[in-house]
């Protein structure tokens, strides 16, 4: 290559390996190239696991967490390595309670560590109405989050007591924000993406902003919605990932952008993507690709995390697998997911 492009490739490797995002999962020991060429997973990397989220901690150690079909329990495994998570146990870190509030549906559970404590983030419903979804924080102070104490710190509370789900957090020029998905009054939506500033990890620290609301075709089908926001900083830009539409073949994964450098609590800050930036791959056999999560590999990889079914199904189907897949970048700065590889 020329000279140009080769110092062009060096300096996207370069940029390939650069701050870590949230997580990471299984993988076959292969990368993708500096241009994002898509490799193939020991996919799926967790039957049954929708909602996957991966935490890598400052020490190299790999956490997974995820939707169970019961919808009863949050579960956590870990591992040294990324291929180990395939295999790793599965601890039961809380269940449901019998009746009341957080004793139905519960949905999405991500572990993060903030300020030298575990948080798991997730949305439950009640016995009285199971679709009241809300969201939910445990804490643990341990060091260790298989041991301990887990603390329910309760619901986190927005200016409307509505449907609300899929919380997930991260820090940025020194504030740390919530960004999740909920109903609004007044807006003729399943669901909208807020973000907010956190004074503590369970508690709001300013009024939401609204980031997107499901308006285009791609993000309407079957229901408006917008959902699963997926935070990951790079290229002096704030990348904000969204699940949209229905949970079938139709779910797909949207994008919204900032500039790093930018006022993330102003709504004019963020840009959404015209089109979906991951879909159903029907010659790949993978339907309805979302609610994914970030990490990178023990080289520096990006690693997108998400779920798919291996066929097309119904809302409601179970087998939603938990996979993965290294990813590269546009010129523009934005993430080049390509499309969902096959098993």
């Amino acid at each position: 290559m020329s000279g140009v492009r080769h110092r062009s490739a060096i300096a996207r490797r370069t940029l390939l390996r650069g701050a870590l995002a949230t997580g990471a999962l299984s993988m076959t020991g292969t990368t993708a190239d500096a241009w994002g060429s898509p490799v193939r997973f020991d996919n799926p990397l967790a039957r049954q696991r929708a909602d996957p989220h991966v935490h890598r901690h400052t020490d190299g150690t790999y956490y997974f967490t995820a939707t169970v079909p019961g919808y009863d329990s949050v579960v956590l495994r870990r591992s040294t390595t990324l291929r180990g998570l395939g295999d790793a146990d599965e601890h039961v870190l809380w269940r449901r309670h019998g009746s009341g509030e957080m004793s139905r549906h519960i949905w999405a559970p991500e572990l993060h560590r903030v300020d030298g404590r575990w948080y798991v983030y997730f949305a439950a419903g009640s016995s009285a109405d199971i679709q009241s979804i809300r969201m939910y924080v445990l804490e643990n102070a341990a060091t260790d989050p298989l041991s301990g104490a887990w603390v329910e710190r309760g619901p986190i509370s927005t200016p409307w007591d509505t449907f609300a789900l899929d919380a997930t957090t991260f820090a940025h020029r020194g504030v740390r924000y919530l960004a999740w998905a909920q109903r609004e009054p007044g807006i003729e939506t399943n669901s909208n993406l807020y973000l907010a500033p956190l004074s503590d990890p369970w508690t709001l620290g300013g009024p939401p902003v609204r980031l997107a609301i499901p308006t285009r075709d791609w993000e309407t089908r079957g229901f408006r919605v917008n959902e699963g926001p997926a935070a990951l900083v790079r290229h002096d830009k704030v990348i904000l990932t969204f699940s949209a539409s229905a949970t079938d073949s139709n779910y797909c994964l949207g994008l919204l952008t900032a500039p790093a450098d930018a006022d993330l609590l102003d709504g004019g800050s963020w840009r959404k993507n015209p089109d979906p930036v991951f879909t159903t791959s029907a010659a790949h056999g993978q339907y309805g690709p979302g609610h994914n999560s970030f990490t990178v590999a023990e080289d520096g990889t990006d690693v997108l995390v998400y779920h798919a079914r291996p066929y097309d199904a119904e809302v409601g189907d179970p087998n939603r697998h938990a996979r993965l897949q290294t990813f590269g970048w546009k010129h523009d700065g934005t993430p080049d997911f390509g499309s969902p590889v096959p098993d």
